[in-house]
């Protein structure tokens, strides 16, 4: 099959759109926002509300105004969890830097032998090697002047600034078992040892890309499958969902080291405002359930 679609202009969006049994009261709202924002990056939003997917058909009093509530509690709730997950990526970063500079040497994350793969760290390593040479910071610029027969990387507390959340997270669970800063740094983020915490680091690096990339998570199956603790040192949920794709599990995993790391954030609170905001969003679809106010982790 060949792809013959022809371009759309706005009005003939909003046309179609009406034609499909969409609510428009609002013609000016509806040009404004389809001229600031791309007609598949609403689609996402709207797609739900179809009661046939293959002829793009509405479903019974489906509003566009309810579709820009989803897309604006959408981008809040991405800016709240980017918050979030700012802290427990400098905290990992710190931790990473303080245990293993102190167990090895500043250039622990060049020594091969501390890792299981070889092959994934040259690639870390690779992409560390252009973020650092491309960097404007002046301790970059001044350790490169400085030290110049140096031929290393900087030490960690300089090249690990450097460094994404992705590939702290990749350097992490690709260290050997042995090596005990990596117990040592879940222990002191909640994840008891080095069994779990990878998984939850792979999964808010992942949430991470699409809050920075701005992609809908709203209603999205996330692909992470964190592994979950059987018996938490902390405040955790009681009814654990075992639908790993919506994003409340992931969720409660950022708000379960959020109180290990920044204890009086107002996470929840900010989370609970959003949903009152916004009453016609369907907490369903992000794998929220009508009894969270009874778990602890949610109060």
């Amino acid at each position: 099959m060949i792809y013959n679609k022809k371009t759309f202009t706005i009005e003939e969006h909003i046309a179609q759109l009406k034609e499909r049994g969409l609510v428009i009261a609002d013609h000016a709202l509806a040009t404004h926002y389809l001229s600031h924002v791309s007609y598949y990056r609403l689609a996402g939003n709207w797609w739900p509300m179809q009661l046939d997917k293959e002829q793009h058909i509405f479903k019974p009093n489906s509003k566009f105004e309810d579709v820009i509530h989803l897309y604006n509690f959408d981008r809040e709730l991405r800016i709240l969890i980017f918050d979030a997950i700012e802290k427990i990526e400098i905290s990992l970063r710190t931790k990473l830097i303080y245990h293993l500079s102190h167990e090895f040497d500043p250039w622990w994350f060049q020594n091969i032998a501390i890792f299981k793969d070889s092959g994934a760290l040259v690639e870390t390593l690779a992409s560390l090697k252009e973020e650092i040479d491309r960097s404007k910071d002046i301790f970059i610029k001044e350790h490169k002047k400085k030290y110049k027969e140096d031929l290393r990387f900087p030490p960690a507390w300089k090249s690990l600034e450097m460094t994404s959340f992705g590939s702290l997270s990749k350097l992490y669970g690709n260290l050997k078992n042995t090596v005990e800063s990596k117990d040592v740094i879940a222990e002191e983020l909640g994840a008891v040892n080095h069994t779990y915490l990878p998984s939850w680091l792979q999964s808010i690096a992942q949430i991470r890309n699409y809050c920075a990339h701005h992609s809908r998570l709203w209603n999205k199956n996330l692909p992470g499958t964190p592994k979950i603790l059987s018996k938490p040192p902390f405040r955790w949920l009681i009814d654990v969902p075992t639908d790993t794709q919506k994003l409340y599990l992931h969720l409660s995993i950022i708000r379960y080291m959020l109180n290990i790391i920044a204890p009086e954030n107002s996470f929840v609170l900010k989370t609970k405002e959003l949903l009152i905001k916004y009453p016609s969003v369907d907490p369903n679809a992000l794998g929220f359930k009508a009894d969270r106010k009874n778990e602890a982790l949610w109060n």
